[in-house]
Formats: structure tokens, C-alpha cells, sequence
């Protein structure tokens, strides 16, 4: 279209145009809208009125015709201003029965459209909790039949007398023992720290004699074979700088952290591999910063994101002794470090994985 002139107007000035004719858009408020519904009811019988003085019709038809253009310009308006509440009644009802992907259809600029934008933001939450519920159980009961169905089978066959049990039966059952027990340890642990229920006693402490702590007893771990994932060739190495570097943290999540993380790196490191654990100071004055670094296949960019979330083992090749384990490790170490008020991610690395985290140190008080 153009105007006079023949200049053509901007398609975005009319676009604005018709919706500042729009009955109702205009007004980001309810509260508007009905005080537009009073003053146009008032001005249809202020109009009609007039007619009546200035015609032969009577003042009572007028007031009929009144009555009944009010009652029908209202009846338009609250059922524009009611159609969300009943959008949202339909959505409840089906969310009741389950069924958390309906929406309330959006547009509208006053007080219900921002309900109906929050009510949508709280279905796809709800919906993403149910989807996590179900995903959990399904894990969870995965990964109990898989130690529980080993251990069955070592009882089973020395039941009925297939193998005796001699100290090497024993060892396999016990080894699907303390698996189920380890399992059942972390999804205590995450239970608690999404209740808030752990504890942060957090305290001064040296680092290198504590990392060199954690790490003699993942040697050792590693060295007895008592794990699924036990790795007799992979070598830990400790890099503490500088060698008095103090931390102030709680020892005891701390310990989880740097334990799950060497665990990981140890499972996905090749023969005869190396894990460095690196400390060094943070950015702040009572600041810490640790690396885990392995010389495995590494973490492919796309999946780093999703790599500290529950049961989640990775799509990648992993080590030698792999065996995909719970998925549950990296989780907690997530959330110990956030317990702190930390951070942890994957870092860029020339070659296989670096895992870093930092604590900022410090006092910090939280149940």
C-alpha cells in the first residue's frame, strides 16, 4: 500500500497499525480491558439515549437495545478474557492423568498471557521430572539385576554343587557384593544431597599429603583386583604445586570428587596408561584448582555437557577395564563440588581427558 505521494509505508507500520486496532491485544492489562468494556457499554447507551431524544422512540426500547448490546459486548469480551483459564482447567485435568505434554496456547500480552506462559514453563518442568523418574527407575533397576543376577548365579551353582566354594567362588561373589553395594552407597548419597540433608564441614587442610592419601588408596584398590574395573598397568601420578599449597574444603566430599574422578580416568585409560593429578592454587586468595588428566580416547565436544549427569556412561570407546559402570560417579562429584559452591567441567585437552575443577575456599556455612 502507499500513502500520499506515492510513498509506500513500511509493512512493519501497519503490522503495529492493526494491532493497536485489535479489541482487546492493546491492553497488557485485564484490568484495562474491562474498564474499555464500561466506557464502550456506556457509550452505546449514552448513543442510544440520544437517538431516543432526538426520534419518536420510546425511552424504553431504547433501554431494551441498551441492555442487550452490553450483554452481548460482554459476554465477547469475558469470553476472551476466560478462554486461558479454561485452557489451563483441560491442561490440569489431562496433567492429573498423566499426560504433561499438553500447552496453553500463548499470544495474548496481559496478566493471562504471562499465567500462560508460566503455566507452560511448569509443565515442561513437570514434564521433564516425570521423564527423569521413570528414566531412574528403569536405571535403577537395571544396573541392581545386573549384580544381583551375577551374585544369584555364583549361589546357584554352588547350591547345587556345579563349583564348590572355594576361595575363588567366594572372591566372584564378592565381588558382585560390593558392587551392589557401591550402588546402593551413591544412590544414598545423591538422595541426600538432593534432599539437603549433607552436611559441609569444611576445614584447613594440606593438599599434598591428602591427594597422596586418595591416591594410595585408589592404587591399592586398583592393585587387589577387588574392583570390576581393576587396573594393575595404569600409573598415578601426583602434581601438587606448590608443595605446602593448603585448601580449605570438606575432606571428606573432597575425597568423593577426586576419587570418582580418578576412577573414571583410570576405567577409560589405555595399557600401561598415565592419570596426573594436578593441584594448584585458584584464581581467588583461598581459591583451589584440580585437574584429572588421562591418556584415554578423551570426551567428544558434543557430549561434555551431559557427561556429569545420573547414569550416564558415554557413547565413546572406553578403556580396557571398562565395563560401563553405573554412571553415577561423575554425578556425584558434581554435586559434592557444588556443595562447595564450586565448579567442575571438561577442559580442553591436546590429548585424552582433563577434568577440572575449582573451589573457591574459604568459610561457607550450609546444611
Amino acid at each position: 500500500m502507499t500513502a500520499r505521494g506515492g510513498r509506500r509505508w513500511p509493512r512493519g507500520v501497519w503490522s503495529r497499525v492493526w494491532e493497536a486496532l485489535r479489541p482487546l491485544d492493546p491492553y497488557r492489562s485485564v484490568k484495562a480491558a474491562l474498564g474499555a468494556l464500561v466506557i464502550g457499554s456506556v457509550v452505546i447507551t449514552t448513543f442510544l439515549v440520544f437517538v431516543a431524544i432526538h426520534s419518536a422512540t420510546e425511552l424504553r426500547v431504547i433501554t431494551i437495545f441498551s441492555i442487550i448490546a452490553s450483554l452481548l459486548i460482554t459476554q465477547f469480551v469475558a469470553h476472551g478474557l476466560t478462554a486461558p483459564l479454561d485452557e489451563m482447567t483441560e491442561v490440569t485435568r489431562a496433567m492429573a492423568q498423566g499426560d504433561y505434554t499438553r500447552r496453553v496456547g500463548g499470544g495474548r500480552r496481559d496478566e493471562f498471557g504471562d499465567l500462560a506462559t508460566a503455566f507452560n514453563r511448569m509443565a515442561a518442568d513437570l514434564e521433564a521430572v516425570d521423564t527423569q523418574r521413570k528414566e531412574l527407575v528403569a536405571n535403577v533397576s537395571h544396573e541392581l539385576r545386573t549384580p544381583i543376577a551375577g551374585l544369584r548365579a555364583v549361589l546357584e551353582n554352588v547350591v547345587d554343587g556345579v563349583s564348590a566354594a572355594d576361595p575363588e567362588t567366594m572372591r566372584t561373589a564378592l565381588k558382585q557384593t560390593e558392587r551392589l553395594g557401591r550402588l546402593v552407597e551413591q544412590l544414598l548419597d545423591l538422595s541426600r544431597l538432593d534432599n539437603g540433608v549433607v552436611p559441609l564441614r569444611a576445614r584447613r587442610f594440606e593438599v599434598w599429603p591428602y591427594l597422596a592419601g586418595v591416591l594410595k588408596e585408589a592404587s591399592m584398590a586398583c592393585g587387589s583386583g577387588s574392583s570390576p574395573r581393576a587396573r594393575k598397568d595404569v600409573h598415578l601420578h601426583l602434581d601438587v604445586s606448590p608443595p605446602e599449597l593448603t585448601a580449605h574444603a570438606d575432606a571428606e566430599r573432597l575425597h568423593q570428587v577426586v576419587a570418582n574422578l580418578v576412577d573414571n580416568a583410570v576405567k577409560h585409560s589405555p595399557p600401561h596408561g598415565r592419570v596426573t593429578v594436578r593441584a594448584r592454587r585458584g584464581e581467588g586468595a583461598q581459591s583451589l584448582a584440580l585437574e584429572v588428566v588421562d591418556e584415554g580416547p578423551g570426551i567428544p565436544e558434543a557430549e561434555r555437557h551431559r557427561v556429569f549427569e545420573r547414569f550416564n556412561r558415554g557413547s565413546g570407546p572406553q578403556g580396557p577395564g571398562g565395563d560401563g559402570g553405573t554412571g553415577l560417579g561423575l554425578a556425584i562429584a558434581r554435586w559434592a563440588v557444588d556443595l562447595h559452591g564450586g565448579s567442575i567441567g571438561v577442559a580442553e585437552s591436546p590429548r585424552g581427558c582433563r577434568i577440572r575443577v575449582t573451589l573457591p575456599g574459604g568459610p561457607r556455612e550450609q546444611t
